[in-house]
């Protein structure tokens, strides 16, 4: 997927299939409910950024949960790559309430913009050092609150991720890239040591991590 040349058909196909995928595996409900409803309000609304958004299906899902909720939320989703932005609009879900940018964490930064939420969904693992730094860095200065999550690397996600999408290889990515992606994914151990002080590495079920900052618990001074 990351392969700027790689077949369209099989991209989007990928894309496509996410919202199942993660819908299963990526327990972005678990986390609405316990770290992201809690911070929302019925009369103010909070500004939520999701980084990297691939399908739309995340940053969708938050909306339509917060407004099932009663509770105002405004989701602003961005990905470098413009592929993911032509999909959304090729699907008709930049009518559906998020503001899907092509865009970096990088350029909101140097624009000034500020969130009370950063999220990102199977992210982490796709970045060198050196990237993972500017995102922290990059999600400290645009919102208090941080919500990273990511694939735990283990031998039985591996086995039963494969399993489970090996006849959906033909016509997408989600196999290959999947496995692949558990292959890079951090340890709770190695993530805890790349991260600098102030991040907290929370392991989550079934091979989670969420990668967690939460400015309103640092003490000041």
């Amino acid at each position: 997927m990351d392969d700027p040349d790689c077949d369209r058909d099989r991209l989007f196909a990928t894309y496509a299939q996410f919202r199942a995928v993660n819908a299963l595996v990526a327990g972005w409900r678990r986390v609405y409910l316990r770290d992201v409803r809690p911070v929302l309000d019925r009369r103010r609304a909070s500004r939520l950024l999701d980084i990297g958004f691939g399908g739309g299906d995340i940053p969708l899902a938050l909306t339509s949960w917060a407004a099932r909720d009663g509770l105002r939320l405004e989701v602003t989703a961005i990905d470098p790559d413009e592929r993911a932005h032509e999909f959304v609009e090729s699907r008709g879900l930049t009518r559906l309430g998020v503001d899907f940018r092509a865009a970096s964490s990088g350029e909101l930064v140097a624009a000034g913009e500020r969130f009370d939420i950063v999220t990102s969904n199977h992210l982490l693992h796709h970045l060198d050092p050196d990237a993972l730094a500017s995102l922290l860095a990059d999600s400290a200065s645009l919102a208090p609150l941080a919500l990273h999550s990511d694939i735990e690397r283990g031998r039985l996600a591996l086995a039963a991720f494969g399993a489970a999408t090996k006849p959906l290889d033909r016509g997408s990515f989600v196999h290959y890239d999947g496995t692949l992606s558990i292959r890079r994914s951090y340890t709770a151990p190695e993530l805890r040591a790349a991260v600098p002080q102030g991040w907290l590495v929370r392991c989550e079920l079934p091979y989670r991590l969420l990668l967690t900052r939460d400015e309103t618990l640092t003490p000041q001074g």
